[in-house]
């Protein structure tokens, strides 16, 4: 009698079990188109992204660790923001494993698509066995998704799962069309390099990436001396030529992770990753030293022309406002100097470190 009622209840347990899994799936497939329809509806890719992470959590309890994808110039990458501190271990965070993923060894590649990381937050610690990745690589969309599950695996999650992705990729590669464009808006025609707005985008983003890794973070502006002098003399046409010159030159001498852009008119502003201020100095320096032995020719005539620079660095509070006041202050400065300088002086800044360590030794 026993073992009867045993098997009876085994199998109502096994025949509840597939009742709920049936129930499950159907609820979870009101779910996802619900979220499918929602992506097309997104417009940026990191909008696209943050609803991958709420379809996977409300679905099937996953978290979004990371979202890459490959770019052009880089790797776009989207960290979540509750979990962006997690390490593999000590010596390993995520971005190492999407790099190597990517065969990519240049960290200044990484472009940060939210910019929410808090320096102070506690780190925490995961299982690299517990975290899965998938993978998106089509013609017009090559990245990878990274997460952490929380629940018991059914066979259909790897249904939902490719479905989401497969969403997520039409609505990304919609993204990126919509961005090519975009992206000619960003360009400055004349110069090619990048205009005010754009400026204003990649230093958010640069700055989000110092913030993560505890980076140096320098910029300089620059703006050509009695430029008005030159189109009055030899036109228009040869001022332009001037700034084409001067911007090519300034992309040679550059590094790769650079950015550089047009402030306005003669005036120009760069960007300077994993850089302190005296090295930004010194980057200015042989810059302006390179302007000025330049010589430009247009139709018989020959040019010259001259820069001042104005550096700056990143406070502790990585106050975006304040590190483009800075420079243009400080080329105020260069300015009401004499011109062809760049401010604040190099001697100076190493007179101030010389007389602290005079100080230490002195105590």
């Amino acid at each position: 009698m026993k073992q009867a009622l045993s098997r009876i209840s085994g199998r109502m347990a096994l025949l509840f079990s597939m009742i709920f899994k049936i129930a499950q799936r159907q609820t979870d497939h009101k779910k996802l188109m619900h979220h499918i329809v929602a992506l097309n509806k997104k417009e940026s890719s990191t909008q696209i992204i943050n609803e991958v992470a709420f379809c996977l959590k409300d679905i099937l309890n996953y978290r979004l660790f990371a979202f890459a994808i490959k770019k052009e110039k880089g790797i776009d990458i989207w960290l979540d923001p509750r979990m962006y501190n997690l390490k593999v271990t000590r010596k390993k965070s995520i971005e190492d494993i999407i790099l190597k993923d990517f065969s990519n060894k240049d960290r200044k590649s990484l472009n940060y698509l939210n910019h929410t990381f808090h320096p102070d937050e506690q780190e925490e610690k995961f299982d690299m066995n517990n975290l899965f990745f998938y993978e998106l690589n089509d013609e017009n969309c090559h990245s990878r998704i990274y997460m952490l599950p929380h629940k018991n695996m059914y066979r259909h999650h790897d249904e939902v799962v490719n479905l989401i992705l497969q969403g997520c990729s039409a609505a990304l590669t919609r993204q990126a069309k919509i961005e090519n464009l975009t992206n000619a808006a960003a360009i400055d025609p004349l110069t090619g390099c990048y205009n005010r707005r754009e400026f204003e985008n990649q230093l958010k983003r640069t700055i989000a990436g110092a913030i993560r890794h505890k980076n140096d973070l320098s910029m300089f502006m620059f703006d050509l001396d009695h430029f008005k002098r030159i189109n009055d003399t030899y036109g228009h046409l040869a001022g332009d030529k001037v700034l084409q010159e001067v911007v090519s030159l300034m992309q040679k001498n550059m590094r790769t992770g650079d950015i550089l852009a047009r402030y306005g008119g003669e005036e120009f502003i760069a960007i300077l990753p994993e850089t302190d201020k005296v090295k930004a100095i010194e980057l200015a320096d042989r810059l302006r030293i390179k302007i000025s032995e330049k010589i430009i020719v247009h139709n018989d005539d020959t040019i010259k022309v001259t820069a001042s620079f104005g550096v700056s660095e990143l406070n502790r509070r990585a106050d975006m406002t304040r590190i483009i006041q800075d420079a243009d202050t400080m080329l105020y400065k260069a300015k009401f100097n004499g011109r062809n300088i760049v401010m604040p002086g190099l001697f100076k800044i190493i007179s101030n470190k010389e007389s602290e360590k005079r100080m230490e030794h002195t105590l």
